[in-house]
């Protein structure tokens, strides 16, 4: 049994302070739900901002927006 699972079943909850488009359409976040007893996931603008700088996974649905006329705020 691994350390997460065995914290797990002591109540105490895993969150993963972090959210990417990637985390979720690679499968990775199942995978730590699945693996590692992940249960909740928290982030805020400075995260948002850092996925969205770093990651071409934006890149399109951005480039769709600006055609749109929609701005970023």
């Amino acid at each position: 049994m691994n350390a997460t699972t065995r914290l797990h079943e002591l109540g105490q909850s895993l969150w993963l302070d972090n959210i990417t488009r990637d985390l979720l359409s690679s499968g990775t976040l199942q995978r730590y739900c699945t693996e590692f007893s992940v249960t909740g996931l928290t982030s805020n603008p400075t995260i948002f901002d850092e996925a969205i700088r770093n990651s071409a996974a934006y890149d399109e649905a951005l480039r769709r927006k600006a055609r749109e006329g929609k701005a970023g705020e």
